[in-house]
């Protein structure tokens, strides 16, 4: 990732209600929301709710796709885990001590889900 891409899509979250629509549609992952009801979920009127997707989908930070009359936005979590990669691979600069606290500060949110093992086998009694 570049720079100027990092600075966007940092640029874009920096922004109170930007930085609550993109919460708002990870919550909502992986179907996502229509644009009136995001508006409708944060209290903001829709051209304003416009103008803030615009400047999220220029960042690369969300997409949108037309389903019938509405467009729906999905939080494009590639893009966010790779400025996220971007600051995290930079700032440590070959040194992981730097940021092993932050990545040790974040894991418990988001532990690994377990693998299932095959399917357990049920006997019948005869």
């Amino acid at each position: 990732m570049e720079t100027e891409s990092a600075i966007l899509a940092l640029a874009a979250l920096a922004q109170s209600t930007r930085l609550d629509v993109f919460r708002l549609l990870v919550r909502n992952e992986p179907g996502g929301l229509a644009a009136g009801e995001i508006a409708g979920s944060l209290a903001v009127p829709q051209n304003t709710m416009s103008a803030h997707l615009a400047v999220l989908s220029r960042a690369g930070l969300v997409t949108a796709r037309r389903i019938g009359r509405s467009i729906v936005y999905r939080a494009d979590l590639a893009r966010f885990q790779a400025v996220m990669s971007f600051l995290l691979n930079d700032c440590c600069d070959g040194r992981p001590e730097i940021c092993a606290p932050l990545i040790e500060s974040i894991a418990p949110c988001c532990p690994p889900k377990q693998k299932r093992k095959g399917k357990a086998h049920v006997r019948s009694h005869v």
